[in-house]
């Protein structure tokens, strides 16, 4: 019960937050700006979002081939229709609670292909992270790639607060030295901090990241390497349509230019709005708006792209993610006849 109700409190906080987001930034709008917005939505060239979508269910689908492959060392081969409909069950279950999709997924391929859940969660444990890795090292190059380009918008929120601001270079030290100095203190100190329950915890948790890229490791060469492709298939579908987005707006002059790169921050900056809120709602359209910002593009077209943007992702997974649930529930209630 008390788990229940925790669930229903993050839900509900989760899901205020992008709501919130919406009210606040409709409040701030005057009624030519709402109207320039409305107008960039109508002179948009839809076959672009139509594009997005498909890339996005493509994703999805790598994703699934991807998950598949942690079976292979239990001997298991679930049916690629089945975990790719377990994928897109899961995007829709977390659409409506954070993380419950995870265990839908494992429910799914128990009834159809009898795969106990103990051992689904395990490779969902792993995916998840190495995903978790795979972001980090995704933020990192970002930073180090983009920073000339982001750096401008980071100096000018901060210079606010602070009157010197550090180099590139004076990161880059400090980081080095934050991180020596983490690993003395855990040589020196591990026992007496293995004490605090929330360092025992962290702990854990690195020690489960290490064991989770291990055990991907041990799938096989041949099956380790298709894990890594479809990874980078994943994330280069990912963050490829934040540039697709851009070419269905006439009135950003020369969208193409823009490249990845404009296409990496809109990756980033919509991350973080879908950690967020629930399911991005209100905050990842405001985010991705900050990220074209960047690059020159006005407030109407920006918060449009946005909302276009995360529009085409979340209707993919509504669509297809509500016919594998019919799918998936035929499938179980055919079982229980037999």
């Amino acid at each position: 019960m008390k788990k229940r109700l925790g669930d229903i409190l993050k839900f509900t906080i989760f899901l205020g937050i992008g709501i919130f987001f919406i009210y606040w930034f409709l409040l701030k709008l005057d009624s030519e700006q709402k109207a320039a917005i409305w107008q960039s939505f109508l002179s948009a060239k839809w076959s672009w979002v139509v594009v997005v979508m498909i890339a996005s269910l493509t994703a999805h689908f790598f994703r699934a081939l991807r998950w598949r492959l942690l079976f292979k060392p239990m001997g298991l081969t679930p049916s690629v229709n089945n975990t790719f409909g377990a994928v897109m069950v899961t995007y829709l279950a977390n659409l409506a609670f954070p993380r419950l999709g995870e265990v839908m997924r494992c429910a799914m391929l128990r009834t159809s292909d009898h795969i106990p859940m103990e051992k689904s969660l395990g490779t969902v444990v792993t995916e998840r992270l190495f995903d978790m890795l795979m972001f980090v090292i995704i933020v990192l190059l970002g930073f180090l790639l983009l920073f000339n380009s982001v750096k401008d918008f980071i100096y000018d929120a901060l210079s606010q607060k602070f009157n010197t601001l550090p180099t590139l270079t004076g990161l880059a030290i400090t980081g080095i030295i934050i991180v020596v100095l983490l690993f003395l203190a855990y040589k020196l100190f591990n026992e007496k901090l293995m004490q605090f329950s929330f360092y025992r915890k962290i702990i854990e948790l690195i020690k489960g990241c290490i064991d989770g890229i291990k055990s991907i490791l041990h799938l096989g060469i041949k099956s380790t390497l298709l894990f890594i492709l479809y990874s980078l298939i994943i994330y280069f579908l990912y963050i490829i349509g934040g540039w697709i987005i851009l070419q269905a707006f006439p009135d950003i002059p020369d969208p193409a230019r823009l490249g990845l790169s404009a296409a990496f921050v809109i990756y980033l900056f919509g991350s973080v709005g879908m950690m967020i809120s629930q399911g991005g709602l209100g905050t990842y359209p405001v985010l991705v708006w900050q990220a074209v910002a960047l690059y020159g593009v006005g407030e109407a077209t920006g918060l449009a792209c946005g909302w276009l943007l995360w529009g085409a992702q979340q209707a993919i997974v509504i669509v297809v993610g509500l016919a594998y649930l019919v799918y998936f529930s035929l499938i179980k209630k055919k079982t229980k006849t037999i």
